[in-house]
Order: structure tokens, then sequence, then C-alpha cells
């Protein structure tokens, strides 16, 4: 047979039932997380800072259980592993780059691409994994990190639910993921807005939390509060995760492709295959 063969990209993980269990049981507790704070009332001495041990102790097994059913599911190996663990280490050194200015933080685009090829159940726990390893070495943990956890594991989960690669390939599939990662980077930073903004108080009466108030009015004052404060900060990570993924995009989309193939991500078992067969000699022949 002559000919090259073209290489076929490796699919990003698949998710099977225990899987997609676990993640919606880890996204139901984070929905009450974030949002039990707008039905109680701020008198009642209740905060983040006291829930956020809980939602931590929590988070943390159900992090272990995503990755030990998706193992389970797909016949990953170690190395598979191992490589979450060193993109969990690189987009943690990559946060401290530009955490403090204008809100330029190139770890977005890694989770954005690693989403895309580690499918959504690994790119939830890299997007977790990275956000803890991240506070521990810049020293920012405290009552917000499980939410950071929570919010960076769907930023990245959502990467790994986009149409696959045999469906948008090239140029369209980097623009897909550029509008993600914008789209994407102003949700992460509403939705952590919401962990602290009903626990602020002396804020201006058209964006204050008001307990007295019903639940569809305080969302049109956090809307309000979200684009007096944050809309520009936001503004810069967005831009810089689509710079970043339009430029760098293609370069490590290969990379991380070449690496999911040799930790076997998408490895197909047969058993029974005769060893002359392996070696291209038919049954029978002599």
């Amino acid at each position: 047979m002559s000919g090259t063969q073209r290489v076929r990209a490796p699919r990003p993980v698949r998710l099977g039932p225990k899987s997609v269990a676990v993640l919606l049981l880890t996204g139901a507790i984070g929905v009450v997380a974030f949002g039990w704070p707008l039905l109680a009332d701020t008198g009642s001495g209740l905060a983040h800072a006291q829930d956020a041990p809980w939602l931590f102790a929590a988070l943390l097994p159900l992090l272990v259980a995503v990755v030990v059913a998706t193992i389970s599911e797909s016949g990953m190996d170690a190395k598979a592993v191992a490589m979450l663990g060193v993109l969990a280490a690189v987009g943690a050194a990559l946060r401290p780059l530009g955490a403090g200015t204008a809100g330029l933080e190139p770890m977005f685009f890694l989770m954005v691409l690693s989403g895309r090829v580690l499918g959504p159940g690994f790119g939830f726990v890299l997007g977790s994994v990275t956000m803890f390893a991240s506070a521990l070495l810049t020293g920012g943990v405290g009552p917000w990190m499980p939410f950071q956890m929570l919010s960076m594991g769907w930023f990245t989960m959502g990467a790994g639910l986009l149409p696959g690669p045999d469906r948008v390939r090239g140029r369209a599939e980097l623009a897909m993921l550029a509008v993600y990662g914008c789209v994407a980077a102003f949700a992460y930073g509403a939705v952590m807005n919401l962990q602290g903004w009903p626990l602020i108080t002396g804020l201006g009466s058209g964006i204050s939390f008001d307990e007295n108030d019903p639940l569809h009015e305080n969302l049109v004052r956090f809307v309000a509060y979200y684009l007096t404060t944050s809309l520009g900060w936001d503004l810069g990570r967005a831009v810089l995760t689509v710079v970043l993924t339009l430029t760098l995009g293609p370069t490590l989309l290969k990379a991380l492709r070449r690496a999911t193939r040799r930790a076997a991500f998408d490895a197909r078992v047969a058993f029974g295959e005769p060893e002359r067969q392996r070696e291209g000699t038919a049954p029978g022949s002599s």
C-alpha cells in the first residue's frame, strides 16, 4: 500500500456514566455553594469564609472520583495522570506572570487548549488542580480558593464539551476556541464576583445586595455591580486569551495531541491477534 497516511487527531477522553454522575454531583454542589447567599439573610452571620472549608473538603474527594472514574472507563494509564500533573504545574507557574496587571492571566489559554484535548472530565480536574497549585505557589489561600477551583474546573471542562476535532479542524477550530475563551473569561469573572458580592456592604444602592428584595431584582443589581467593578479587568483576561489562542494555539494543540497519543488516550485493545498476522504474514502461508 503506497502513499502517506494522514494521522488522525486523538479524540478527547469520552465521559462514561460514572464520570458524568460525579461531574453532575460536583456541579450541583458548586451551584448551591455559589448561589445560597442570594437566598440567605446577610444579617444571619453566614458567610463564605465559614462554608469554604466544607466546600473544599467535599471538592477534593470528588476530584479524585472524577479521575478514577475517567481512568476506569477509558483505559488510560499512569502516563495520562502524569501529563495531567505536568499541565497543572505549568498552568500554576503561568498564573503569577500577569495576575496583578489588568487581569492578564496567560494560564487561561492553556486551560482552553488542554480542555479541548483532554476532554471535559480530565479538563475539570485539570482546572481545579491548577488553581489549587497556583494558590499554594502564590500564597493565595483563602475562603475564595475552593470557589476558584470550581470556576476554573468549569472553565476548562467547557472547552472539552465543544464539538470534537473530527467535526471542527484547522482555522475553524482555533476560531471556535478563541470565541469560547473570550466568553468563558467573562463568565469566570462574573461567577467569582457572585461568590463575594452578597457579603459586601457599603456599596451604592444601585449595586448592593439587599436581602429584602426578590431574587430577580438582586440579579439586576449584580449585573450593575459586575459592569461597574469587574468588566474592565475581565476584558484584559479575555483579550489575552484570544490573542494567545490564535498565535500559539496551533503549536500547542499539536504538542498536546502528540502527548496524548503517547499516553494512549484513545488506544484500542485487540485480543487474540496471531503473531504472524502482526508481522504481516497471512495465516496458513509458508
